[in-house]
């Protein structure tokens, strides 16, 4: 029971945190006709500044048709038409108050020739000139960075990475394991991503949170014999498929350029596994530090991260549950 408390004390600040949060504002514009543009504006529903988020583009450019902005999970979203005389090539759109709220938006431009720009924009960069065409090295730096965001940003799936480190340990097993992870998201992040197949998105974020509980169940066993121990291989490749849909449904947030659709695709999975390894090697560098520490009792603070793992994927298989419902 003390073990139970002192995981949940440690697991309140996660709490009010969503497990598959996309960090950057959005701010997407569509060609719908010559040098006109149908913007959509999606923004934190809560500021942590007095001064608020607010898109510019060109003095030429003027609005009209504006919605009303509605409220969707933790975001506010807008949208209306941007009429430019000569368009937006060769000029700046910004985003004003990004240094005063700490936050970045993620900017994207779908011409009507089938053209995509796309920038991610910050306090130290609050604006973005639209080139003629976007370049292979802009694609491959930005997919790569929003890759290694969203792996960063998800919660459920780093805690099943730390699942399956708790479980196999250091060496030749976590190796295999981790590539069968690999492998697995690869393949279903590939095939959504191109449009192959379609999924339930509700069920599939259900059963990501079940597969950490499972994963979990599977730690809390004392005779180390459970079925993630005897295949870890195969459970962590199978369980990645799933893993991959939910990375399908961040990128399809973003979109993809259809200029540069392969070499996008390939970089956003890359800028996963390189933020995925970056993960494996902070944890790696925590449990050095860890072991030179003399703990008292350290048999009993051994469970609490499989607590932590427990109790946290039992919370969001019921709230997912209810959202399947």
């Amino acid at each position: 029971m003390k073990r139970l408390l002192l995981a949940i004390l440690l697991l309140m600040p996660a709490l009010q945190a969503d497990a598959h949060r996309f960090a950057p504002s959005l701010l997407r514009l569509f060609e719908v006709a010559d040098n006109e543009y149908q913007v959509i504006w999606k923004t934190p529903a809560q500021r942590v500044s007095e001064v608020p988020l607010l898109p510019g583009f060109p003095a030429e450019c003027m609005g009209a048709s504006e919605s009303p902005g509605s409220l969707e999970g933790t975001g506010v979203v807008s949208s209306w038409r941007l009429v430019c005389d000569t368009g937006l090539v060769g000029k700046a759109v910004a985003v004003t108050g990004l240094a005063e709220n700490s936050a970045s938006v993620l900017f994207s431009l779908e011409t009507r020739d089938g053209l995509y720009y796309q920038s991610l924009l910050s306090g130290d960069k609050p604006d973005f000139v639209i080139p003629g065409e976007p370049t292979a090295w802009e694609v491959m730096r930005e997919y790569s960075w929003l890759g290694a965001e969203h792996i960063w940003g998800g919660i459920d799936h780093l805690l099943f990475v730390f699942g399956l480190l708790l479980l196999v340990g250091w060496g030749r097993r976590l190796v295999w394991t981790i590539t069968a992870f690999t492998a697995g998201h690869s393949v279903t992040l590939s095939l959504v991503t191109l449009g192959w197949f379609e999924y339930p998105v509700a069920l599939v974020e259900f059963m990501i949170a079940l597969s950490i509980f499972m994963l979990a169940l599977d730690l809390a066993r004392r005779d180390g014999r459970g079925l993630f121990r005897r295949h870890p291989w195969w459970l962590a490749g199978g369980f990645g498929l799933l893993h991959g849909m939910g990375f399908a449904g961040a990128l399809a947030e973003v979109g993809l350029p259809q200029s540069e659709l392969p070499l996008a695709l390939l970089f956003f999975n890359i800028g996963i596994e390189l933020g995925q390894l970056a993960f494996i090697a902070a944890v790696a560098a925590i449990g050095a530090l860890l072991s030179r520490v003399p703990l008292t009792g350290l048999p009993a603070w051994r469970a609490v991260p499989i607590y932590l793992l427990g109790s946290l994927s039992a919370m969001w298989c019921i709230e997912r549950a209810l959202q399947v419902v």
